[in-house]
């Protein structure tokens, strides 16, 4: 739904008469956000134990919405914040995912935030900019990528303050209800790997589910 209403108001302009308002513009991505390119950690910093800081080193890690933790790392170099959109820069370029939480990025990856709090506009300009992304897969070598300044040079619409806050206020909610059902999904995944090995192992019986926690 979200997707529907970008497209509705940034690309066709329904809700103006299928024109593009007057003091809206075309300009470039370093505009409207920042682009943190990602750089991996020391490989002996890695563990699988949670110590230290969640450590996404590409789309490998990627969900649906968000990526699932695997690796942590002790010595963090490049980070992302919570909600920023998290962006593959090597082949493919483009895979798209949400932040959940501060993180470290590896070179694969790259993180974009919004200069203006409008997080969602962010998010979804990047979904729509996927074509002009697929032009960087594969371009002249085997493994396709894009740098710093490409991301930041990509073409973007820039609307009116006033059309940024209406989008933000109808779409915001829904980016926050996907992260609270994500959440509340990762909770019950906990719950039933807790549970399972011990009703595996006869140590939690199917009558004591009710008193169990």
């Amino acid at each position: 739904m979200a997707q529907a209403i970008f497209k509705s108001w940034f690309v066709d302009f329904e809700p103006f008469g299928g024109v593009m308002p007057d003091d809206w513009r075309e300009g470039t991505l370093n505009e409207i956000a920042s682009v943190t390119m990602g750089q991996s950690p020391d490989g002996v910093s890695y563990n699988q134990d949670g110590i230290g800081t969640v450590f996404y080193q590409g789309r490998a890690e990627f969900g649906s919405r968000f990526p699932t933790r695997r690796l942590f790392t002790t010595q963090p170099k490049r980070m992302a914040t919570k909600g920023d959109v998290l962006i593959s820069v090597r082949a493919p370029v483009g895979d798209l995912n949400v932040a959940y939480e501060s993180c470290c990025l590896g070179r694969g990856l790259a993180g974009i935030q919004s200069n203006n709090d409008y997080q969602s506009f962010v998010l979804y300009t990047m979904f729509a900019l996927k074509q002009q992304l697929d032009i960087f897969n594969g371009e002249g070598t085997v493994f396709g990528s894009i740098n710093k300044n490409d991301m930041a040079s990509l073409p973007v619409l820039i609307p009116s303050d006033e059309a940024l806050r209406q989008f933000e206020k109808l779409v915001s909610p829904m980016d926050a209800a996907i992260e609270t059902n994500y959440a509340e999904s990762c909770n019950l995944q906990a719950t039933r790997d807790s549970l399972l090995p011990r009703l595996m192992s006869g140590e939690l019986s199917i009558p004591g589910l009710g008193n169990a926690k």
